[in-house]
């Protein structure tokens, strides 16, 4: 039976470790392809202790986590985050940032990718000073060799959920799995007024 909460601060003390892993985990694959490190990924999500407005939707199968999405005031991420919407004219104060939705394979399609939406823009909606919601989703080549044959990119799914491409990019840098060095990623913004 899948148990699914939504939890902020310290609540999220303890599954940090969970989420960091699932996070190395789900990143590897493509479109991502990060290699990830449990001590970058502690640190990165010590932002979510740390921002009074964050959350993590998780999604446990007993005392397993099986997914997480998180989210946060886009004011609370870093300034490769902030700036390209700000340099449209948006308010940055005004949007909620939905960071990243991980979730084991054998658990897609079932309706969680729909739920981490929905969890997360009623939440953004009960703090009740946000305008819109935003991600990223990163940007790789049509031809990429690791690109799967049966990749199907998430835009209609996007799209159904009410939410727009924008011609606005961050610029991220992470180390792609089999590469010697870490390189910067082109991530595109994708909206929706709430």
């Amino acid at each position: 039976m899948l148990h699914i909460e939504r939890l902020s601060g310290e609540a999220l003390a303890p599954f940090i470790d969970s989420i960091a892993q699932l996070r190395i985990d789900i990143f590897r694959d493509f479109p991502y392809l990060y290699e990830g490190d449990m001590e970058y990924e502690r640190c990165y999500l010590q932002t979510y202790l740390n921002s009074q407005q964050a959350a993590v939707v998780l999604v446990r199968e007993n005392d397993q986590v099986v997914g997480a999405s998180t989210c946060l005031p886009l004011q609370d991420e870093e300034e490769p985050f902030k700036l390209p919407l700000s340099e449209l004219g948006y308010d940055t104060n005004k949007i909620f940032y939905l960071a990243e939705s991980v979730l084991q394979q054998q658990y897609r399609g079932n309706g969680l990718g729909v739920k981490f939406f929905q969890e997360r823009e009623s939440y953004a909606r009960e703090l009740g000073n946000y305008e819109h919601t935003c991600f990223c989703a990163v940007q790789r080549a049509k031809q990429h060799p690791m690109r799967p044959s049966n990749y199907t990119p998430l835009h209609d799914f996007w799209r159904k959920r009410g939410y727009s491409p924008l011609d606005a990019h961050a610029k991220y840098t992470w180390l792609d799995v089999g590469d010697a060095y870490a390189t910067e990623k082109q991530l595109q913004f994708w909206i929706k007024a709430l």
